[in-house]
């Protein structure tokens, strides 16, 4: 249905690709700024880096932390599909090799076009922070507070650096029924999607709507771990990003 092979050389496609800007989410360290992500050897290479810089939506008075940080740390890249591609079932692939170094984020990930988060449904297809990878789906539940379906693995079972130093390739099979969610053709998480409707009363399934991508290699932050000691700079290496769907 739809791949990106990033075999040109330069800014990746416009026709794809559009980027988070600043700091986002989870109060992580690094400001996302589209000069982190580039396209050379046929690999998309998103680069986070040790750089200071003004905070240019500084506020001394801000409770947000977005504002409250006077200066810029360090900067990555978040590429997002929003608003260019869009999907509902089918089975995506990832072939990739990340960084595990300390408090390093990786993701690639699905959020639904429809509904705020979480109710707009979460799906974490690759994602490592602090010595583990993760394979999460979430919807709204109660207490309008995210319902995480997760399974976590060990990078040290999986094989450590040597690991974390090849190309692996994620997959997530979703369909009407379930999401199963693979590394290297391991089944990492598998749900029904009976399970994953918004426990608001409202009936809906964020599931059953199409998402859209993301790609981002965040630093620190809530979940991320203490890169203050880690060697700068580090990089999340895409070769492909493929979407299959059944005729």
């Amino acid at each position: 249905m739809w791949a990106d092979e990033f075999n040109k050389d330069g800014k990746p496609d416009t026709a794809n690709w559009k980027y988070e800007h600043g700091f986002v989410r989870n109060e992580e360290l690094q400001w996302y700024q589209p000069d982190n992500a580039t396209c050379k050897d046929g690999l998309l290479v998103i680069e986070a880096k040790r750089e200071q810089k003004e905070n240019p939506r500084y506020d001394a008075a801000a409770n947000d932390w977005r504002k409250k940080r006077k200066t810029i740390d360090y900067t990555s890249a978040c590429l997002i599909t929003a608003g260019k591609r869009t999907w509902q079932y089918g089975r995506f692939e990832l072939r990739a090799r990340i960084d595990i170094s300390n408090g390093m984020w990786p993701a690639w990930w699905t959020l639904g076009v429809d509904k705020r988060w979480p109710g707009n449904g979460e799906i974490d297809m690759m994602e490592y922070y602090r010595g583990k990878m993760l394979a999460n789906i979430a919807c709204l539940g109660n207490d309008r507070k995210p319902q995480w379906f997760s399974n976590t693995f060990q990078t040290d079972s999986l094989g450590g650096t040597a690991w974390a130093g090849q190309f692996h390739t994620w997959r997530m099979d979703w369909t009407e029924e379930t999401i199963a969610l693979y590394c290297d053709d391991q089944l990492l998480n598998k749900v029904d999607l009976a399970l994953l409707e918004n426990k608001d009363g409202t009936g809906f399934n964020p599931f059953k709507q199409p998402h859209y991508m993301l790609l981002n290699l965040a630093i620190g932050g809530q979940n991320g771990g203490d890169p203050s000691q880690t060697i700068f700079p580090k990089v999340f290496e895409v070769d492909y990003v493929r979407v299959y769907q059944k005729k």
